[in-house]
Order: structure tokens, then sequence, then C-alpha cells
């Protein structure tokens, strides 16, 4: 069709193809260009701001089926080849559709809030330049008025030359009444002109705008006024006028004038170029790593910077940062959790100030598109943010750092694309073409691999900045110690005493719980019975109230949903989906007595009061750290030595550096390994790991105990080795049973609120997938650990591919054959594909 012309658009759907639509030819977007369009799917036709990904293409179907775009958003910016670059990478790696990753990228809520700020630009745009044409008006009249009256005063002037030479040629000829009569009315006509230049004088001084400065603009004009008064009988007015241009500093004004005005005053603010100095000073052990991590990065290697806790990789971190800055880079500074980035946030402020910024869940709607806009037109920043800040609209970037990298709160488990930021960041910094740094003291056996086959570059920092020794480790037996009659609730006799000591000698102690609650779980003493949600098959934890009421879990959704505190006992909660009812100490089943199975940080913290009556006690888990405030506020107390005691979950064991914690403890450590995943002794060891070196990081030494009722569980030897050598260990026990890294594992997930559903269509896909002579091995379907959720049955599907070069064939095959399976069975909503499974 002539004056007729294609493209390709990305809409934030899961289509396996990117529609094409029909554009006038005088109204041709570009790639990145917002586009709105109507999409009609599964028969409900709506409109959506999607993407333009190619221009002139050729339709690969019928002309009549193909949809004119409504239009073209001119309000909203331009979305980068870069980031669609890293939507391909991401679909493509994570098998899930660019639409999918769009729309992470780009949520609905974001988009209609770029739609209102492009509305209130454009509003601000009008109103400034209809104010800049009112000044423009208003500037053309005082010139014509500025013109009026220097063309009086030359009138004046030549008049006044012209009676002086009638006085001259006459002057002797009249008599002397007569020569006083002609000088009266010349000195009349003098005083005239004066008041007529001192009244441009002021003219001028308005139409600058006061362009000099307070007295001295006074002064000035002061004494230019007297000059005229006091100055021969016929002054040149234009000079004059020059004159007090010149002595109140003001020339031409301009638009323009003030513009680059404006700009050099910038130039001198946080924006500007100058140099930034982070006043850091490395030791011998911190420079030679700094220097063979810059070595890598001039080699175009990404860099795994393996170093001890206490050893000081933040300052490595802050130095590589500084110098990107100083070279006119961006730098992305990845975190796994909000807690962590907070605490770092307060010291990285301090060397970068206005350069920082933050991007995280825990932020609001609008300090997250602030920070987006910032992103996208900023000049050497520092950005600190979660996996998520990874999507935002990066530019110039010079450097990513991954901090924790082995971290599992990098993956996104729901909804797609499901990734890993850790990964995501090196595909990142591939697009890019700029550094990237990961670091750890106990990094993932991923990256262990990719050392040792040479794609990444390690670099070892085994000496503590410090030189603090590392810390004590107790294992104590909680059955032995219960046998004694050793312990008190959650506390051993032992840590008691440890803690006691601790606080003694004015030393801080954290303890670590891996629940939340009061208790995890409730059970009846007299039938068994143990409340469980009826959406999920996960046991009820009991979240006791406060006086406050500040606590909240679950949501009050229905009459069974109500906000907690409302009984005396507080409330069942499921932490799998929110649902919660009031807590009675009653079975419903047979009418006995619920008692708590186990202690959940809430009572734990209950328990520290009454052992430690003097100590300053708080706690930090989901619940209370549900206000950003308050998560900050405790976490700073505690750096400041207001807090003795701090409890909490895995949010305290990471990351964070407190000069006068001496002893830390995790309580029912057993819960760390009773999980079914072949990364439980990794995670297990990480986490322990992290957490022993939360203590004695300046120069005293630490205290590290740990309670099991499994003392002699392999995890602790891995400890008490404190890791070395374990990476080998472990990597061949993956290797044996062809486990990640040796191989890549997709995670088929079946969700069906009918059960019998979700087993037959596991098992016919099971099969469809087991078919010929795949290039891969099938397990399943399995039934988890957790097999119902929010009233989803849940089945899964294991795949294991080898790491070869056909990796990405497979994979495309993959969806291909699962894309036709459910569009076949009418199962699209019921099927999910997880990507390397954390």
């Amino acid at each position: 069709m002539p004056g007729k012309r294609y493209i390709s658009v990305i809409l934030p759907l899961k289509l396996g193809w990117e529609p094409c639509y029909r554009c006038k030819e005088d109204e041709m977007p570009s790639v990145g260009d917002r586009v709105r369009v109507a999409f009609a799917g599964n028969g409900k036709g709506r409109e959506y701001i999607g993407i333009v990904s190619g221009t002139d293409i050729e339709p690969e179907i019928a002309e009549d089926r193909i949809k004119d775009i409504v239009g073209i958003e001119q309000g909203l910016v331009r979305i980068s080849e870069q980031e669609i670059a890293l939507w391909r990478t991401v679909a493509d790696y994570y098998m899930c559709s660019i639409g999918e990753v769009y729309k992470a990228a780009y949520p609905a809520q974001k988009i209609q809030g770029e739609e209102v700020q492009a509305r209130m630009e454009a509003r601000a745009q009008k109103k400034t330049e209809q104010e800049e044409a009112k000044r423009k008006r208003e500037e053309e009249k005082r010139e014509r008025e500025k013109a009026r009256e220097e063309e009086k005063i030359q009138k004046k002037r030549e008049r006044l030359e012209k009676t002086e030479e009638r006085l001259s040629k006459a002057k002797e000829k009249l008599s002397k009444a007569q020569k006083d009569s002609v000088r009266d009315r010349l000195t009349a006509e003098i005083h005239e002109l004066e008041k007529a230049a001192a009244e441009i004088a002021e003219s001028l001084k308005t139409l600058t705008g006061n362009a000099s400065a307070g007295n001295t603009e006074a002064e000035n004009t002061e004494a230019t006024a007297s000059s005229i008064t006091e100055g021969t009988s016929y002054p040149d007015i234009q000079a004059m006028i020059g004159r007090i241009s010149t002595d109140n500093g003001i020339g031409p004004v301009t638009t323009s004038g003030i513009q680059m005005a404006n700009r050099e005053s910038s130039a001198d603010g946080v924006g500007s170029k100058d140099l930034i100095s982070d006043g850091i000073v490395l030791s011998d052990a911190q420079n030679a790593a700094y220097i063979s991590i810059k070595e890598a990065f001039r080699k175009r290697q990404p860099v795994l910077l393996k170093g001890v806790t206490g050893a000081g990789k933040t300052e490595i971190y802050i130095k590589l940062a500084t110098d990107c800055l100083n070279a006119g880079k961006n730098v992305l500074y990845l975190v796994p959790e909000i807690a962590l980035s907070r605490q770092l946030e307060y010291r990285l402020e301090k060397i970068f100030r206005t350069r920082l910024m933050t991007f995280h869940s825990g932020e609001s709607l609008t300090q997250r598109r602030e920070t987006a806009s910032a992103v996208r037109q900023g000049q050497g920043t520092v950005l600190l943010g979660t996996r998520s800040a990874l999507f935002l609209p990066h530019h110039d970037l010079g450097l990513i750092i991954v901090d924790e990298e082995h971290d599992s709160s990098y993956k996104q488990d729901s909804p797609a694309p499901r990734y890993n930021g850790r990964d995501t960041a090196v595909m990142l910094a591939g697009i890019h073409g700029c550094s990237i740094l990961l670091g750890s003291a106990t990094p993932s056996l991923e990256s262990m691999h990719n050392c040792d086959t040479g794609k990444y570059a390690l670099v070892n920092l085994d000496v503590r900045y410090h030189a603090s020794e590392d810390a004590d480790i107790e294992i104590i037996d909680t059955i032995a110690e219960r046998k004694k009659r050793g312990m008190k609730g959650s506390f051993s006799i032992k840590l008691i005493e440890h803690i006691n000591e601790t606080l003694s000698k004015g030393g801080q102690v954290m303890l670590f719980r891996a629940r939340r609650s009061f208790s995890p779980a409730m059970q009846c003493t007299s039938c068994g019975h143990i409340p469980k949600c009826p959406h999920c098959n996960a046991s009820l934890s009991w979240h006791k109230s406060r006086r406050s009421g500040q606590e909240t879990s679950g949501t009050a959704e229905n009459e069974d949903m109500m906000p907690e505190g409302a009984a005396a006992g507080g409330r069942l909660v499921c932490h799998l989906c929110g649902y919660s009812r009031p807590f009675s100490e009653k079975c419903p089943e047979c009418g006995g007595e619920l008692r708590g199975l186990g202690a959940g940080t809430q009572k734990v913290e209950e328990e520290a009061a009454a052992l430690f009556p003097g100590a300053r006690i708080a706690r930090l888990d989901s619940d209370t750290a549900r206000s950003a405030s308050y998560g900050k506020e405790t976490i700073r107390a505690f750096g400041r030595g207001e807090i003795d005691i701090l409890i909490g979950t895995q949010m305290v064991t990471k990351g964070f550096d407190f000069p006068n914690l001496s002893l830390v403890a995790v309580l029912q450590a057993d819960t760390l390994m009773s999980v079914q995943d072949f990364r439980a002794d990794e995670k297990a060891a990480q986490l322990l790991e992290q957490f022993m070196g939360r203590c004695g990081r300046r120069g005293a030494k630490g205290l590290f105990v740990v309670q099991t009722s499994m003392p002699d569980h392999p995890v602790y030897s891995i400890i008490r080795g404190r890791m070395t050598g374990s990476e080998g260990s472990l990597l061949n026990e993956r290797k044996e049973f062809g486990f990640p890294p040796y191989t890549r594992l997709v995670n088929i997930v079946i969700r069906d609120t009918d059960e019998m559903r979700a087993v037959r269509m596991g098992t016919k896909l099971a099969g469809l997938l087991e078919s010929g002579t795949p290039p891969y091995t099938v397990t399943g379907p399995y039934i988890p650990a957790v097999d119902k959720v929010a009233d989803n049955h849940i089945r899964i599907i294991r795949l294991g591919l080898r790491k070869d070069r056909q990796l990405a064939a497979v994979k495309r095959h993959l969806m291909k054959m699962l894309s036709e399976f459910m569009q076949k069975e009418k199962y699209e909503t019921h099927i999910v594909i997880d990507v390397d499974p954390s």
C-alpha cells in the first residue's frame, strides 16, 4: 500500500513474537520510540504502550490483518538500544518473552508515572514559553521607550548647541541684562537635560535587572549623577549613558548571556567534572588486590574478588568507583538486600555526597521514577541498588560492582523474568563494554568454576584490614545440654555466660534465628494436630500480639483476615500466601491446648529480655523492617553502640560492619541444613561464614557460637576449616552427580488449582520431553517439599542441560516445544519456566 510503512513492536505481554503495525509515511518512529497500539489478546482488545523494535520491516502476515498504530507517545523518553539488547539477552537466557522483561523494566505504574510526568513537563514547558514571550515583549517595550528618550535627549542636545552658538555670536552685542536673561534660559535648558539624563540612567538600571550588586551600584550611580550636575555646560549625553552603563558594570544583556552565566555557575556544583578524593588509604594487601583488579580490567576480564570477612573489600570498591567517576563514567553498585544497602548508603554518602543515588523496592514509586530519570541524564554518578536497578536506563557505565555475589537474594523467583542479578550484571557489562567486579568472602561455586576455567580472573584478599585474628568457634550440642539441664528456653547456659561476659566488657552481641514469628508452628498437646493454612500445605506461625499493635502480618481481605492484635493472643499467619486468623489456645480439632514448636525471633527477643534485663535489645526481621525508617535507624543505632543485643533473621548476617561487635551466635542452626536442595550445604556454609565474619573486625578477637542438635554435620567441618579447600570437594560432588556448575538446570513448574489435572498435565509434558533422544535429562514430575501454595497444587519437572555450544539452540527448541504444548492444551497460565533455580 503506497504511503505505508511497517514496524515491529515490543508489548508488555507474554508473546512469542513481536507484533507488526502500520505507520503513515510522515509519522515513521525510530527504534526505541514509544507507540500506543491496540492489541486483541484472548479475544479482549485494549491499548498498550509498546517499544518500536524494528522499522521498515517486511510483514510476515497478510496486510489486512495489520493494524495502524494509534499514535507516537512524544512525551515519553526513548528506550536506548542498550536497554533493548539487555532485554533480548535476558529473555533468551531465562526462556521467557521479551515482553515479560519489558514489563519488569517498565511496569504499568512506572509508565503511568512517566505519562503524568510528561504531561507536567509539557505544561511547565508551555508556561516557560509563555513567560519568555512575555519577557521579550516587555524588553522590546523598554527598548522602544529607551529609544524615544534618547531621541528626545539628542534633540535637546542639538538645541543646546545651537543656543550656545547664537550666544557666542551675539555675546559682545548684548548688554549685561540681556546676557543674564540668555544665561538663565540656557541654565533652565541644561537642568531639563540633566533631569532627562537621570531618568535614562534609572531606566537602564531597571532594564538590566540591577545587574550590579548592592552598595557598589548605588555609589556608582550617585557619582555619575554628580558628574552630570557638576560637569560642562553641554555634556555629551550618549557618552554619559555609556559611562553609566560602564560604571554600573552593565553590558549588553541577552537571554543567552543569562543562560551561559547559569551554566558557569552550575559547573561549580556537584554535577561538574571536579575530581573526587575518597580519602582512603589502602593496606599493602588491599593495594596489591587493587592493582591486580585494574590489570584484569585492562584485559577486559570479569573479576572475582575473594576476600575474607573484614579484609576491607568495600574500601577497594570505593577506590575503583572513584577512579571511574574521575574518568567521567557512571558506576552501578549492587547489593542483595535493602537492609544492607541502608548501612552502605550511609557510608558511601560521606564520600560521593549528591553523586550517590539509591534504587530499591523500599523507596516510593515517585522516588524510583526520579532516580530512573536521573540515571538516564546523569554523568559521573554512583547508583546503589538491588537487582531491579539492572533494568534502569544506564549509559556511560564504567564499572559494575556486585557485592556478596553468592547471595541467593539476587535470584528472582516470580514473576518472569526469573533472573539472577549477578549473572544479568555480567550480561549488562558485556553490552556496555564496562568492567565488572564480583565480590564475596564465600563465592558461589559457579563463580569459582568460572575462575577455574579462565572465564573470570580471581583476586584473593586473605588478610583482615585490622590484622585481627579469626574468631573462635564453639559448637554447642543442644541435645546434650538438655540432658544435663543446660538449656533455658532457646539459650544454653554456656551461651548465656558468653553473653553476660561480653556485655560486662562493653561489647555487643548479635543473635541469628532463621525464622521470624513467636513460634514457627503450633501443635496440640492432646491429639498432635498442627494448624495449617487452608490455602497452602504449610503450618501456620504464631505471631504474638504486642501492646503497640505495630506489627501486622498477612492481609485483611476477608472476615478471617483481621489486623494483628485483634485477639489477645495474636494471630496465626501463613508466611507463603499471607493468610491469617486470630490465635486461640484451644485446638480446633479436639479442644486441647496448643503449644508452640520452636522459637522465632519474636520469642527469642522475649526470652533475651528476661535473661538480660539490663541490656538494650532490638529485633530486625521482615516484620519490624517493614518500616524503612525503623530498619535504617536500628542498624545505625547498633553501629553507634546504643543497642547491646540485636536479634534478627538472615538480613543481619551479611555485609554489615559493626566495630564493637564481639559475639555472634546462631540459634537452632539445624534449620539451615534441613532443606531439600543440592545447594543446602553450600548455602549454610556461606551464611555461617558470613555471620561469623561480623564479629571481631577491629583488632579484638571475636567469638562465634552455634547451637545445634547435629554437631557432627559436615558443614561445621567446613566452617572450622575456614572454607579452605571446601570449594574443591563440593565441586567434585557436583560434577559426580551432574549438578551445576557442570550442567544447566531448568525447572518446569506446573501450578493448578485442580490437583489431578496438575498431575495429568505434568505426566503428559514429561512424556513429551522424553520422546526421542533429547540432549538433556528429565526428572519428574515430582512433588516439592511444599506442594500447595495459594490454592495451587505444584509439580516440578527438572531438566539437566549440557553446557556446550548447543545450549542456546537446545533452549530455543525447548521453548518452541513448550509453547506448542501450552497452546494445544490451552494451559499457558499454568506453566512457568525457571532457569538456574536457586
